[in-house]
Parts: structure tokens; C-alpha cells; sequence
């Protein structure tokens, strides 16, 4: 009997015996300590300087207001008053939801280059460590990249690690938009890669955007490369927790409720960005039609209809990922949650055949990328289901599948 009433106080301590277990391993994969974050110093002093700016003898509008105020704003200026304002507050501008998005674009090119001169001369700082001199080496680099060609940068932080955003295709014109959240070790640095370049921002949403306009190339999309939020940065409470995912559902939904037009948005949410996209579901604007999940530890839900959203979860997961063997609970906020594959979540389960592990989802040529692609034209009815029997999208409107019976 006495075995019997503390059984599920037993089962509370062999789950988070797993969890520590688990992440311990999943250590050993890649994940590293954690990270502190050094503050948005030079943010916040170009949001200071706006906030205490003027134009016409006016002040200029809060910075936080609500997006449409912004635009109406930025709307009753001339092209030489925008320009003029974008030079002189670059950051400010460059990150706020609300102003059109070719302005953002040309805000962040001037703090790029801000940005790369205060890590050239950290380069030749005696001060610094020979560490240090190829720190600021490495992040000078990055930011020439990001200048490079006609890049659509549409949010930059420098501090700390960094956090930015990438625009492919033309975002004010898009009939489909599509938003790559990303997981843990994103940052400015790990943004873009050369190898395996596939499992890092751009190069997810440089593939995605290449396989949209494959599958539907009547179609105009857009596709966003999203880690404009500080990520974890490898094992640690980070990774193991929500903290990080809260503060990204937030920035996340600012940056929906501030997207030109009202074309429908379709979120993909890889590893521990789906955490972020469960967080943020509650309060999803509603033309956000979708929200498709890839090796998810957890969405924070127990079940799909406990996200209260109105967009469709989709979830997907390759059969040799480790993250299956995540304790998928949440114990004093450990964990996140059940597993959005099971059967008993509830969302629509899409094959994620040839991903091959944790990163390989955005791979040319994959399964997993072939139905990202699908979903964010609408083309629901041409998904492959990991299992057709039950069909995945049944009760979808969009093309009928051929060949995938």
C-alpha cells in the first residue's frame, strides 16, 4: 500500500532523472554552456535619441506604438524625411515594426556599417586579448557579409551575440509568407553558414524560398529568416526551460502584427523555436494560417487545441533525430511538454523522410522540405503524410495529391 501512494512521487523524480540524463547526453551533441547576455546598449541609445528627436517641431511617435500608428506615421513623410531619419537612427528604425519595410532595410545598412567600424578598430585595440582582436575580427567579417549585394536585412541588433533578420523575395508584394524560427546556438555568428549551411537561418529560408517557388511559381512569397530573439546558447536552464522561448514568443508577435498587407503567414519552427511558437500561439494574429513544427522538444501544450490558435499545427520529426528521446514533459518548468507528434497532440503529422537527424530538414531534396514548401503556398492536399491512411490534410482546401495514395 505504502508503495502504492508514493508511486507518483517515484515517477516525479524518474522523470527528471531522464530529463537530466537526456540533456546531459544531448551535451555531448553540441550543446555548450550557457550564455549571458551583455545588453542592447547600442539599441537602446538609438530608441533614446528618437524618443527625444523631433520633426516638424513635433516629437516623433513612441517607438513601441502599435504598428499601423508607425506606418501612418513614416506615411505622412516625404522620401528625403524617411531617408533623413533612417541615417539618423538606424537601429530605432531598422528594428521597428510599423515602418515600411524598404526603410528597414536601408536603416540597418547604415548600422551594419556603424557596426563594422567599431569591430575594425577593436581588431587593433592593444587592449583586447589576440582572442579578443579575432572576435571583433570574425563579427567584422559577418557584417560585411551582411552588407554584401542586396541583402534585405529587416532587424539587427550588434549587442552581445546578436540578433537579426533576413528577407527573401519582396515581402510588401508576397501573396504567401513564410517566417523560419530557429533553435538553440543562433546567433549573429552561426546566422549563415558555409558547411552544413543548411541547418542555419538563411539557409534554411534560402531553401524553402528556392522549393515555394518550385512547387507554385505563380505564386509571390516571401520567406523571412527569423533570430531576431537571443537564443540558448547550447545545455543550460536555457535550453531545458521556457525562459528564453517567452521572451521570443513576444518579439515574435511584434514582428507578425507588424508585416505589411494581410497575406497569409505560415510559421516553421525548428528544434527549440518550436517552444517559441507554442508560447506565441495564444496570441498569433489571425492571418498567421499555419504553424509547422520540426525535431520539437515541446510546444509548452499538452495537446494542439491547448495552444488557442486558429492556425493549423502541423509536426514533424525524421526517424534517426535524438531529440525523440527527450522526456517529452514538463516538470517545475523543466521540459516542454508532450511530444507534437504522438498521436494524442493532435496536430497534422507530415512525413520528414530523408531529413537524416536533428538539422537536415531544409535539405534539397527531402521530404520535410518538399511539405514546408507546400504548406507555405497553400498547397495543403499536396503534402506527404507520415501516415496516408489517416491524411494529414483531410479537410484542406488547396490542390489534390497525385501520385500519393
Amino acid at each position: 500500500m505504502t508503495s502504492f501512494d508514493t508511486s507518483p512521487q517515484l515517477n516525479v523524480w524518474r522523470a527528471l532523472l531522464a530529463l537530466a540524463v537526456v540533456f546531459v547526453m544531448l551535451a555531448t551533441t553540441g550543446w555548450t554552456a550557457l550564455r549571458h547576455h551583455r545588453g542592447t546598449t547600442a539599441l537602446q541609445a538609438s530608441l533614446t535619441a528618437w524618443e527625444h528627436g523631433h520633426i516638424h517641431g513635433h516629437r516623433l511617435p513612441d517607438p513601441d506604438a502599435a504598428p499601423d500608428v508607425l506606418t501612418r506615421f513614416f506615411a505622412s513623410l516625404t522620401v528625403q524625411e524617411r531617408a533623413r531619419l533612417a541615417h539618423r537612427y538606424p537601429l530605432a528604425v531598422g528594428n521597428m515594426n510599423g515602418a515600411p519595410v524598404a526603410l528597414r532595410y536601408r536603416a540597418n545598412r547604415f548600422a551594419l556599417e556603424k557596426a563594422r567600424r567599431v569591430e575594425l578598430r577593436r581588431m587593433h585595440d592593444s587592449r583586447l586579448s589576440p582572442d579578443g582582436q579575432q572576435a571583433a575580427g570574425r563579427r567584422m567579417d559577418r557584417f560585411e557579409t551582411l552588407m554584401s549585394g542586396h541583402r534585405k536585412i529587416l532587424a539587427f541588433d550588434p549587442a552581445g551575440s546578436g540578433r537579426i533578420a533576413e528577407v527573401f523575395g519582396n515581402l510588401s508584394k508576397a501573396e504567401r509568407v513564410s517566417v523560419v524560427v530557429p533553435g538553440v546556438d543562433t546567433d549573429l555568428l552561426t546566422f549563415q553558414r558555409t558547411n552544413r549551411k543548411y541547418s542555419a537561418p538563411v539557409g534554411m529560408a534560402k531553401s524553402l524560398y528556392a522549393a515555394e517557388r518550385d512547387v507554385s511559381p505563380d505564386t509571390r512569397t516571401a520567406v523571412i529568416a527569423w533570430a531576431d530573439y537571443t537564443t540558448p546558447d547550447g545545455l543550460g536552464i536555457d535550453s531545458a526551460t521556457a525562459m528564453r522561448a517567452e521572451d521570443g514568443a513576444v518579439r515574435l508577435n511584434a514582428l507578425l502584427r507588424g508585416l505589411p498587407g494581410s497575406s497569409p503567414v505560415s510559421l516553421f519552427c525548428h528544434s527549440y523555436g518550436s517552444v517559441v511558437c507554442g508560447l506565441a500561439a495564444h496570441h498569433l494574429p489571425h492571418r498567421v494560417a499555419d504553424i509547422a513544427v520540426a525535431a520539437s522538444p515541446g510546444m509548452r501544450a499538452g495537446n494542439a487545441s491547448r495552444l488557442h490558435t486558429s492556425a493549423r499545427v502541423w509536426a514533424m520529426r525524421d526517424a534517426t533525430d535524438w531529440v525523440r528521446d527527450v522526456p517529452y514533459l514538463e516538470v517545475g518548468g523543466l521540459g516542454h511538454g508532450a511530444d507534437p507528434v504522438s498521436s494524442g497532440f493532435g496536430a497534422r503529422v507530415l512525413s520528414a523522410q530523408g531529413a537524416k537527424g536533428h538539422s537536415g530538414y531544409f535539405e534539397p531534396g527531402t521530404a520535410s522540405l518538399l511539405n514546408f514548401a507546400e504548406i507555405g503556398v497553400g498547397a495543403y492536399r499536396s503534402v506527404v503524410c507520415a501516415d496516408e491512411d489517416n491524411g494529414c490534410w483531410k479537410g484542406l482546401s488547396g490542390t489534390t495529391p497525385v501520385g500519393r495514395a
